[in-house]
């Protein structure tokens, strides 16, 4: 199973739509067996779940996230795991152990941002 997460300097990166890469994480049978670091190569918002379609990944962890974006990636049969904060490696590791802390009701708005979004800690 392909795990992707928002990445930014090792850690989970708070606005879906903006990010530059994510972690692609590989696991089999509860542990990671690989992971690569990609570049979005400029894609934003809606795009992205094309992009990590592509890649076939079927679990996305990140901190906000738009509407758009969860419909999106919902059409492309991505589960999803919003409002999540912290170091990425740390996060795939509770994920994999079934105690990952995240919101799975974070939205982030980029037409109103005020330093935070409402329900997660988006930093535009």
């Amino acid at each position: 199973m392909k795990i992707a997460v928002t990445y930014e300097e090792g850690k989970v990166f708070q606005h879906f739509g903006h990010t530059e890469k994510f972690k692609v994480y590989e696991a089999e049978n509860g542990k990671v067996v690989s992971s690569e670091v990609v570049d979005t190569n400029g894609n934003g918002h809606g795009a992205l779940a094309d992009f990590l379609a592509e890649k076939a990944v079927k679990v996305l962890i990140c901190g906000g996230i738009g509407q758009g974006a969860r419909q999106a990636l919902a059409q492309a049969g991505i589960e999803l795991y919003p409002g999540v904060n912290g170091e990425a490696d740390q996060a795939v590791h509770e994920f994999l152990n079934d105690n990952l802390s995240y919101d799975p009701d974070t939205v982030c708005s980029h037409h109103e941002h005020h330093g935070e979004c409402a329900g997660g800690n988006c930093s535009h």
